[in-house]
């Protein structure tokens, strides 16, 4: 079989991209191509000694039907399947490298029901890398094949999936008693909508859960780290100390203060580093991974603690990339990964929250004392459709805008033009000394674009 002479169940983009697999589930994700795609891994793994694998899924409806149709895959291939039903993308990580199989987990993340998407992990709990990824391509375009009756695979439940993930998380931060602490949660009615509630109350905090019914459709449905409205009335209304919100398959966060007032990636690296300089417990941060999207302000601010900083692409798996390759322990993005490689081996909601509770310990918990120094240059973020986002990001015309307003800027803002790694969009951002030149220049950059492509 080559790739121009495709099955008509192959969704026209079929190969992995920033994470994974994602897409609509009528048709990137439909069920024949995940037999296929489960066959082909378990393919892969067979012939690097993997026996095993581990299925977990967030609250998305079609999630049955993808489970069902990668276990048939995995099966016939000849790998044993251990299903642990919903659960949190790390802690399918977490269980993948304690009980040495490899994971998946099937997910869409922050998109809304009706996408659904796949991620793989080692027996070592790291996603897998572009290799992996590139020989399971080349197997997908393979005729299948089911491997003789006595070697084909089983298929069991790991029935205390969940409460081994709890006990994991908590004993991260196990001297951490959270008593006397107000918390919102919102879960997303995703994953960790049992999890996160339990985790936290376990360590004494008194816990407000919302978004905590999932149905199947209502995942990330205005609610979660991506639509944190709710959260902030919540924390008002409760005269809650903080709010922490989880996107739909738990591995990025967003906090919110007692004020209401929303807090990021960058702002929550700079709580963990602040409190680490000010408690002089700093050896451990000899280096910080960011990407193109961390403010600049961050990154002064490491300049000035004589801390190395690090941009990647924006992605989690080049956070960690860039963390293995220079033994360092901290990285996350503006989005909300942050990935503690002290404890984890990919970014993790849950864990993240705990470090940073554990910091505040302290000070009542009270983030605002902690930020009140950090000010972040405004920026300004713009996403919209164009036919061919890599065609338009080389044009020359579009450099050469790019280039005039970095020269406006100067050392006091940057531009940058990306792609989405999830999505049919290209990202427009400017920051700057302030928030109306931000606007302005996003907006002047976006409009351009627009004419050019």
């Amino acid at each position: 079989m080559s790739s121009s002479n495709l099955p008509s169940y192959f969704p026209a983009e079929w190969k992995f991209g920033t994470d994974g697999i994602r897409g609509p589930v009528e048709s990137k994700m439909n069920p024949l191509f995940m037999v296929k795609l489960g066959w082909a891994a378990g393919k892969i793994l067979k012939e690097n000694g993997i026996d095993g694998i581990l299925i977990g899924k967030d609250t998305r409806i079609s999630g049955y039907m993808i489970e069902s149709a990668l276990e048939s895959g995995f099966i016939s291939a000849g790998i044993d399947v251990t299903l642990v039903g919903p659960m949190p993308t790390p802690g399918v990580a977490h269980l993948a490298k304690s009980t040495h199989q490899a994971g998946v987990v099937i997910s869409a993340s922050h998109n809304t029901f009706s996408d659904n998407g796949i991620k793989f992990f080692t027996k070592e709990g790291f996603k897998f890398d572009f290799k992996l990824e590139k020989k399971i391509e080349k197997a997908l375009l393979e005729e299948s094949s089911v491997v003789e009756s006595s070697k084909l695979g089983k298929a069991n439940r790991l029935v205390d999936a969940q409460e081994r993930y709890i006990e994991f998380c908590k004993s991260t931060s196990s001297n951490l008693d959270l008593s006397g602490l107000s918390l919102v949660l919102d879960c997303a009615n995703g994953a960790n909508y049992s999890i996160a509630p339990k985790v936290f109350s376990d360590l004494g905090a008194e816990v407000i859960s919302i978004s905590t019914s999932p149905d199947g459709t209502n995942i990330n449905e205005k609610c979660g780290s991506t639509h944190p409205e709710n959260l902030k009335k919540s924390v008002l209304s409760n005269k809650a100390d903080l709010g922490i919100a989880f996107d739909g398959d738990g591995d990025r966060l967003l906090f919110v203060d007692k004020q209401g007032k929303e807090l990021d990636g960058d702002d929550l690296l700079y709580v963990l580093i602040a409190r680490s300089v000010s408690e002089n417990s700093i050896e451990p941060y000899k280096g910080i991974v960011g990407t193109l999207m961390t403010n600049k302000s961050l990154e002064l601010f490491l300049n000035k603690e004589g801390i190395e900083f690090h941009r990647t692409d924006v992605g989690d798996k080049y956070i960690l990339r860039a963390l293995k390759e220079r033994n360092w322990i901290l990285g996350g993005e503006p989005s909300g990964h942050i990935i503690c490689l002290d404890h984890t081996t990919t970014g993790d909601a849950l864990i993240a929250s705990l470090k940073l509770l554990e910091s505040l310990k302290g000070l009542n918990f009270d983030i605002s004392k902690v930020l009140s120094s950090f000010n972040k240059l405004p920026q300004k973020l713009i996403s919209f459709e164009v036919n061919d986002a890599h065609k338009v990001i080389m044009n020359s015309s579009v450099r050469s805008e790019v280039s005039n307003l970095e020269k406006k800027l100067g050392e006091k803002g940057r531009v940058l033009i990306r792609p989405s790694g999830t999505e049919d969009l290209i990202r427009v951002m400017v920051e700057a000394s302030s928030k109306e030149l931000a606007d302005n220049f996003a907006e002047e950059l976006a409009e351009y674009i627009n004419k050019v492509a």
